[in-house]
C-alpha cells in the first residue's frame, strides 16, 4: 500500500433495481429515477472491502457529501485514493468520490479504515474494476 494508490469501479443502477431496493427498504412508492444514496455509498464500501485496501479492511469512519442526485441508468464511477498511512496504528485514510458518466460530481468524502497489515502489504497498483 502506498499514498496515491487508487481503485475505481463503474456501475449502472437500472430503475427495476432501484424499485427493488425501495421495496426492501419499506418505501415501495419511492421514485426510481434516481439512485438512493445508500446504493451510491455501497459502491465505496465495495472498493474498500474488495479492491483497496481489500480483504481484512474494517470501516472505522466515513463521511460522504452529496452534491447531485445520481440518475438511474447512467454509469456511476466510484473511486478511492489512499491519502495517508499510519502503520503504527494500522490506519489508512482515503479520499472518496463518485461521478456520473457526464462528468457531474455526485459525491465526495473521506474514509478511515483499519488494516491489520498496513505496513507489510506490497504497494498496490492502480486498479479499475467493472
Amino acid at each position: 500500500m502506498r499514498i496515491g494508490a487508487r481503485a475505481s469501479v463503474s456501475r449502472r443502477f437500472e430503475p427495476a433495481e432501484i424499485a427493488a431496493f425501495h421495496r426492501l427498504a419499506g418505501a415501495p412508492e419511492a421514485d426510481a429515477s434516481t439512485v438512493p444514496e445508500p446504493l451510491v455509498a455501497g459502491m465505496i464500501s465495495h472498493l474498500l472491502g474488495v479492491e483497496l485496501p481489500g480483504r481484512g479492511t474494517n470501516y472505522l469512519k466515513q463521511s460522504l457529501d452529496f452534491h447531485h442526485a445520481a440518475p438511474a441508468s447512467r454509469a456511476l464511477v466510484a473511486s478511492v485514493e489512499i491519502t495517508r498511512l499510519r502503520p503504527e496504528k494500522h490506519l489508512c485514510d482515503l479520499a472518496t468520490t463518485v461521478t456520473c458518466d457526464d462528468g457531474r460530481l455526485i459525491a465526495t468524502g473521506r474514509a478511515l479504515v483499519y488494516v491489520e497489515d498496513v505496513a507489510s502489504r506490497e504497494p498496490a497498483a492502480d486498479r479499475e474494476a467493472s
